[in-house]
């Protein structure tokens, strides 16, 4: 059978200059308009259906539907409104971006930028690069294409941004109060592993803009509980990596982050003892051959059948946890994982092109720590000790 080809949607970014260019067809051209095209970076044609649309004398504003396609995008069917109006010749109103006589900014529910390190310059809205090029140059067209040159501004908001930034990156980005209005093709692709490496890119450089030299780097929500939980750690100074770790590495050493402390999971950071750089399953499993792998160096002391056993139940382990209780009942667990994450090191740090010292933790959530290497304990110490110190600022 034949997959499924997924559909693909809108930006937020396009939907905000589909909504701009209609605003200012219904101001400037005294127009009224059920639907509107705009050519997206990208090349695709998009064709939007208006919404809420409303005009006065000084005034005009409307509201297109976000179509995220197949994409689990939280702004799926979000309204994005805009509107263009008038504005006096002397002086340039606040928080806004400019381009000649046209002003742009952002409503409820877009976020304000409160970190350096964005696209977007702090204090303002998060109306990243590529959207603002295609409003400005819509509503230009139509000021244009309508002989208008005075001054116009034109505001782009969300009603439902403050909640759906909830369920993204925004509010550890340091954008406020709502969601960014995004896009660089225009087009939104299915959850597509090139967006999401590019949000592991931006944390780390955020990271970095913010004076960082080392950073925490985990693969999801287990190792942040254990961060929390055990190392007595939050993932302020961190970044979960997914399943992107030479990615993340190789991005972390770009910012020129010079320590970085991997924390994670035995069944996720197993692999990485092995040298696979992508520890998606689709890219492979081999867990418990490579569990063996840094066992078997430590069973030289047991009987060839004892040893035989052993190997056997590891391999047939369906968990790492299951392999993990088959190690310890042959007294080899702690010189295994010692073996493991002197390997994970090794590899994260040639996977660094040897630019980043890399400290590693491995645990299960039934044995905790089953493993560190040796400068471990003081790194997550410093790790500590810059956390509080944060925390006092902010006090």
């Amino acid at each position: 059978m034949e997959e499924k080809k997924l559909k693909s949607g809108f930006t937020t970014g396009t939907c905000a200059a589909c909504a701009a260019k209609a605003a200012a067809v219904m101001l400037l051209q005294r127009e009224a308009v059920e639907c509107v095209q705009v050519m997206t970076p990208g090349g695709t044609r998009a064709e939007l259906l208006l919404h809420d649309a409303e005009r006065t004398e000084r005034s005009a504003m409307c509201a297109v539907r976000k179509d995220a396609g197949d994409d689990p995008d939280v702004t799926d069917q979000a309204l994005i409104y805009a509107s263009v109006e008038y504005i006096k010749d002397s002086g340039d109103p606040e928080r806004c971006y400019r381009n000649n006589h046209i002003f742009l900014t952002g409503g409820p529910g877009v976020g304000i930028v409160t970190k350096p390190g964005l696209a977007c310059p702090v204090g303002l809205h998060a109306i990243n690069p590529v959207p603002r090029k295609m409003i400005f140059e819509e509503v230009e067209a139509v000021a244009r294409s309508a002989g208008c040159e005075g001054r116009l501004l034109v505001r782009i908001w969300i009603p439902e941004g403050a909640r759906l930034a909830l369920s993204t990156f925004n509010p550890k980005l340091g954008i406020e109060g709502g969601i960014s209005v995004l896009g660089t093709s225009g087009i939104v692709e299915p959850m597509s592993e090139a967006a999401l490496r590019a949000t592991i890119q931006l944390e780390l450089h955020m990271k970095a803009v913010a004076g960082q030299r080392e950073v925490i780097l985990t693969p999801g929500n287990y190792g942040e509980n254990f961060l929390k939980e055990t190392l007595n750690l939050s993932l302020a100074q961190g970044v979960q990596c997914s399943n992107f770790v030479q990615d993340s590495v190789k991005m972390a050493a770009d910012e020129g982050l010079d320590g970085l402390l991997f924390v994670g999971h035995v069944g996720k950071l197993i692999k990485v003892a092995g040298g696979v750089g992508n520890t998606h399953s689709k890219y492979g499993d081999r867990r418990m051959e490579i569990m063996w792998d840094c066992a078997r160096v430590h069973c030289e002391e047991l009987a060839i059948s004892a040893r035989k056993r052993l190997k056997d139940q590891v391999l047939a382990s369906n968990t790492t946890e299951e392999a993990v209780i088959w190690l310890e009942k042959a007294g080899v667990l702690k010189p295994a994982m010692i073996t493991a994450v002197e390997r994970m090191k090794q590899y994260v740090e040639d996977w660094s092109g040897r630019a980043v010292c890399a400290e590693v933790v491995t645990f299960t959530n039934g044995y905790g720590i089953l493993g560190m290497t040796c400068g471990a304990e003081n790194m997550i110490e410093a790790f500590r000790i810059r956390e509080e110190a944060n925390e006092m600022q902010k006090e």
